[in-house]
């Protein structure tokens, strides 16, 4: 009985090609607006996760200046002996002090516009930097401040194109350096920030030849594996706040980060832009359905003749129904289906314009379909319930 009921609801919804694709439109868009939004925003979210991830799981970041209701002006930048305290902190494995500043580098008629950062090896083990060519610095070049450096992948290409630069003078302000090392590539985070464009060059360096000061702008601390950063946060607010002389109760002119924080922070607006967006989009099957409900209105008013017959001859006003709910049914089924395969292909293209790492929520999907089928339930019943509910002598009547 139901095979049959099925049968003839697609042999009615082929007699008119045109006015059943343009039914399924709307719920075909709301399962592939649904689809790629959720995709989309969930292999943002991933790629986010993994961009902080490999940056350690222990990782804290500690700079000068306030992001709460801290002290007016510039904060006061730290010291080699601050670098120091911290590195005597119980829970601390490494500590990387580094300034930085905007530069143009310049090597024959070739410039580019870059960073120039100024730190110590240490720094390759917390950001689990690796060489692709060439060596790091040595300790005595560190403490020298030897006129050598390292370069990213961009800057290697903007000055050297494919040659190696190992050997090679780079100018960056007043200093003239000789590179020893280039980075392994990073490529772009996923705020699009370009992590190869930069110098490298040892921090006493940096501070003689381009900063002509001692400060350091921020500092860099990797919690001992097994230490809960929580712990190591706190000591480092604590000893910043007695090496600056902040009074109990007085704010902070410094700010701790921990990148645990960070990640779950930016996790969490990453989903609530995601349902956000869900929920938008599933205002379009909302918007399908009903036109589907009005389809099947003028449907059952162009058939009345049709219905009458049918009573007349002994159906039952459950067959009509069902005969009207299966074709509302197949309308959401079918839009639900080609939506799936069109909100993929559209998540596909977003993540490789995006260049994240495609991620599909498989519950997502499903959940998509299943409730395209039940918009086709719901707005289906109101035009199924009239047509059974008709008298097959008013029916035959119609004209």
């Amino acid at each position: 009985m139901l095979w049959t009921t099925f049968v003839m609801a697609l042999r009615q919804l082929r007699r008119n090609k045109v006015r059943t694709a343009l039914t399924s439109l709307g719920i075909l868009i709301g399962v592939a607006a649904v689809i790629s939004m959720v995709s989309i925003g969930r292999s943002a979210t991933h790629s986010v996760e993994s961009d902080l991830s490999s940056l350690g799981q222990n990782l804290l970041f500690v700079v000068p200046g306030s992001h709460g209701n801290g002290p007016p002006g510039p904060a006061k930048p730290f010291t080699q002996a601050d670098v120091n305290a911290v590195i005597n902190l119980p829970g601390v494995a490494n500590v990387a002090p580094m300034a930085s500043q905007g530069a143009v580098a310049i090597r024959g008629e070739e410039t580019t516009q870059t960073v120039v950062q100024g730190s110590t090896n240490e720094l390759f083990v917390m950001m689990r930097w690796s060489l692709a060519e060439g060596r790091m610095f040595t300790e005595g070049e560190q403490i020298a401040g030897a006129n050598v450096c390292l370069l990213g992948q961009t800057v290697r290409s903007e000055l050297f194109g494919a040659q190696s630069p190992l050997g090679r003078d780079v100018r960056v302000g007043a200093l003239t350096c000789r590179v020893v090392g280039l980075l392994s590539p990073r490529g772009q985070s996923t705020f699009g920030q370009d992590q190869d464009n930069f110098i490298l060059v040892p921090l006493a360096t940096y501070q003689r030849r381009l900063q002509g000061s001692r400060d350091i702008s921020m500092i860099f601390v990797s919690g001992a594996a097994g230490v809960d950063t929580s712990n190591v946060k706190s000591a480092l607010e604590g000893l910043f706040r007695q090496r600056r002389h902040i009074r109990e109760g007085a704010d902070d002119d410094f700010t701790v980060r921990d990148m645990r924080e960070v990640a779950s922070m930016l996790s969490s607006i990453s989903a609530v832009l995601t349902g956000f967006l869900a929920a938008i989009a599933g205002v379009s099957l909302l918007v399908g359905g009903i036109g589907i409900m009005n389809i099947m209105l003028v449907s059952v008013t162009a058939r009345t003749r049709e219905i009458g017959i049918r009573l007349a001859i002994g159906a039952l006003a459950r067959d009509v129904l069902l005969q009207f709910l299966v074709e509302a049914m197949v309308l959401s089924g079918v839009g639900g289906l080609v939506g799936i395969v069109l909100g993929l292909l559209v998540s596909w293209g977003a993540a490789a314009a995006l260049k994240v790492d495609l991620v599909i929520d498989a519950p997502v999907v499903f959940g998509a379909f299943v409730f395209s089928g039940f918009i086709g339930i719901v707005f289906g019943f109101f035009p199924a319930r009239r047509a059974a509910k008709m008298k097959p002598i008013d029916a035959l009547r119609h004209e």
